[in-house]
């Protein structure tokens, strides 16, 4: 059984967890609660020099992280669907898209440990501003560079598709208000991958 640290809200957690979902794993991927596996969680927490969620114990004890590396390892048990592209222009634009929603999930986090950790005299606007000028460059671009898939998405969509659900539940959705092509594309994501609504954290 493959054990992977959890936590609610996390979006690169959601991603582990639609992963799981869409290869059939379910049974083989264990997601240690923070609360009712509380020393599991921790110790597998503990190893991880970044301190970080997601990491993942696998049968044989290894160690690893982050989440791209846990789901492109979760890809390589079931044959299908197909979630990184093997080689070639397909799998650069999938490591592109996840790079790019990645660097959108990290910032608006920024964003929101800033209110929620740092004293409101100690808090530093122009730092936050800067942060929020990536998250809305990045959905800038994607509105006029909406990805698109064929047979099913891929990793790459499923990481835009958690970025976005973390800026809806943190952020307050201010990005649809100026990206109806990309609220339509979350729409079509979330009709074909049921884990997407399944998976909606919840504020904590």
């Amino acid at each position: 059984m493959i054990e992977v640290t959890n936590a609610l809200s996390s979006p690169f957690v959601r991603k582990v967890h639609i992963v799981t979902a869409m290869k059939g794993l379910d049974r083989q991927v264990a997601f240690l609660h923070p609360e009712t596996d509380q020393a599991r969680c921790a110790a597998l927490r503990a190893a991880n020099p970044l301190q970080k969620v997601p990491a993942a114990r696998l049968d044989d004890g290894t160690l690893i992280f982050d989440s791209h590396v846990i789901c492109e390892h979760l890809d390589t048990l079931a044959p299908t669907p197909r979630l990184f592209p093997a080689n070639g222009p397909e799998r650069l634009r999938t490591l592109t898209l996840a790079s790019l929603a990645d660097g959108m999930m990290e910032a608006a986090v920024l964003v929101v440990y800033e209110d929620r950790f740092r004293p409101p005299e100690k808090r530093h606007q122009p730092w936050v501003d800067k942060q929020q000028v990536k998250v809305d460059q990045a959905v800038a671009y994607l509105e006029s560079h909406v990805p698109n898939w064929v047979a099913h998405p891929d990793y790459g969509h499923i990481s835009l598709a958690c970025a976005l659900g973390y800026m809806d539940l943190r952020l307050g959705g201010r990005w649809r208000e100026t990206c109806p092509k990309l609220v339509a594309w979350l729409d079509r994501f979330a009709a074909a991958v049921p884990s997407f609504a399944a998976t909606a954290p919840r504020v904590g």
